[in-house]
């Protein structure tokens, strides 16, 4: 059986456990930050790892760069399927008061491949230099509303605010009700146990809300002539517009949480770095240049969704473990991020690295992350605006984290802002 590990905070204590009995599932490991330790002696002494029993059921961990990789761009043995389970370490319908929900990450081809080709473009290089102006004018808005010298919480003022700014321009969304797509975001991967959503059913009540809002969009946006948005764009390609209720719903939350939870985790977490890292805040501020190589580097060190998940469809051997077919596979991207055999001093946050993309955050093959160059848009824009108004900016409290095992969340964090 797992053991209480929630007491368990540094390496020694996490080296007297049974191997077997580790179970890196908890969300609490991932809320107190020390999930890191367990991840450690895992790629040291079994980089792929069975665990028996866990809340989510038996699941193999793959915790080394190459092997995940080798997971990830497999996908005629390793399925996304939602009827499988999923992407996630917690099976997709296995929640009661859930919504059978259909998105493309959850798909195989040829499916997967129509529908998300047709939401690509909306992310294309050419749209992004559309879009570069407007992210930019909003970016500064945000920081030149900031008050200088005092206290406030960074994550709600700046990381939430922009990147639902930029969500809502992908959208074409209401402006005045753009929250809207902040609360959905966060409770599209909240259990109950985080506080964000009293109960499964309750989740259920707004995800459908959340439904019928986009709905109205789509029925005014199908009646008018093509534009550029998400909604747009879904309402009129082959591939999208005849799309299933629950379908057309998880195809957008997916676009919202991908749109959303990433480089919101990422505009806190490289602040959060830059404190922890005195030497790299002044190479920063005594070279802007390097915030070309400074923002990959960013979401390799925040990793903002931890892991993604796979089902076997036959028996397969990795790392010298027999996979059996219909096991659970899970992917840890924060692990294989730190793996010291692949990246060079991967334990440590380096702002100039020679190759700083090579790292896992948006995953490889069929299912890497479309967005992943607007990620890099929105922090690269904000981090040289950042620059030019403030010599720093100090954290100046404990951060505080999400309760959760996928989406590697920074829900706090207190700061104050010194002028240049």
């Amino acid at each position: 059986m797992s053991i209480d590990t929630t007491e368990l905070d540094t390496a020694e204590k996490i080296a007297t456990i049974p191997i077997e009995q580790i179970d890196v599932a908890r969300p609490s490991l991932f809320q107190k930050d020390t999930i890191g330790l367990f991840f450690d002696r895992l790629r040291r002494e079994e980089p792929v790892h069975y665990c028996r029993e866990s809340y989510v059921g038996p699941y193999w961990s793959i915790t080394k760069f190459d092997d995940i990789m080798a997971v990830d761009t497999n996908h005629k043995v390793f399925s996304s399927e939602a009827k499988l389970g999923g992407i996630a370490i917690q099976d997709m319908h296995s929640v009661e008061g859930g919504l059978e929900l259909e998105m493309f990450i959850a798909m195989d081809p040829p499916k997967h491949d129509q529908q998300r080709k047709a939401v690509t473009s909306a992310v294309a290089p050419s749209n992004l230099q559309l879009l570069e102006p407007t992210i930019r004018e909003r970016a500064c808005q945000i920081l030149d509303e900031l008050p200088v010298g005092e206290d406030f919480d960074w994550v709600d003022k700046v990381s939430i605010e922009l990147t639902t700014m930029t969500l809502a321009t992908l959208f074409d969304f209401p402006w005045e009700e753009r929250r809207k797509l902040t609360r959905w975001s966060d409770i599209t991967t909240a259990a109950p146990e985080t506080g964000i959503v009293e109960s499964y059913d309750a989740r259920r009540e707004e995800l459908i809300e959340c439904a019928m809002y986009f709905k109205g969009l789509w029925e005014q946006r199908i009646n008018e002539e093509p534009k550029n948005d998400l909604i747009s764009i879904m309402a009129h390609s082959p591939a999208t517009r005849d799309m299933p209720f629950l379908e057309f719903l998880g195809n957008l939350l997916l676009l919202i949480v991908g749109g959303n939870d990433t480089t919101r985790n990422s505009i806190s977490g490289g602040v959060l770095a830059l404190n922890q890292n005195p030497d790299e805040y002044r190479k920063l501020n005594g070279d802007p240049s390097l915030i070309t190589s400074m923002v990959p580097e960013i979401i390799r060190w925040q990793t903002p969704l931890t892991h993604m998940r796979r089902t076997a469809l036959e028996d397969w051997e990795i790392g010298g473990k027999q996979i059996m077919k219909g096991d659970k596979v899970v992917m840890w991207y924060l692990s294989g991020n730190r793996d010291e055999t692949v990246i060079d001093r991967a334990d440590e946050f380096i702002i100039n690295r020679t190759n700083p993309r090579h790292h896992l955050s948006f995953g490889y093959g069929i299912h890497r992350c479309m967005g992943n160059r607007l990620a890099e848009l929105q922090l690269r824009i904000i981090w040289e605006e950042i620059h030019k108004r403030f010599a720093k900016v100090e954290v100046t409290g404990e951060p505080e984290r999400l309760f959760s095992n996928l989406v590697r969340g920074i829900t706090k964090l207190p700061v104050r802002l010194h002028a240049r």
